[in-house]
């Protein structure tokens, strides 16, 4: 499926968004009972880190399978997100 080179742009923003969340939701965890109000879901439950991790990796998923227009741009992060996601929700 090919889309308007605006349009492509976006969506990888938003995949670089959805890493980002996934790695601090995987970095906090890690953190355990030294994770503080200044990182981004400490209040969360394991669940429910696990669902907003799944979530993120999801729309990731869609992406890489539903398009290939991306042209050069670089996946060697959404890669290692996808793969940290997927050991994280197990």
């Amino acid at each position: 499926m090919e889309r308007e080179t605006e349009e492509m742009e976006q969506a990888h923003a938003a995949m670089l968004d959805s890493v980002s969340v996934i790695n601090t939701v995987i970095a906090t965890h890690d953190k355990g009972s030294d994770a503080t109000e200044n990182d981004y879901s400490h209040d969360m439950t394991h669940d429910e880190k696990k669902e907003c991790v799944a979530l993120n990796v999801g729309y990731i998923k869609y992406q890489k399978e539903n398009y290939s227009d991306w042209g050069s741009k670089d996946f060697t992060d959404i890669d290692a997100a996808i793969t940290a996601a997927d050991a994280f929700i197990g």
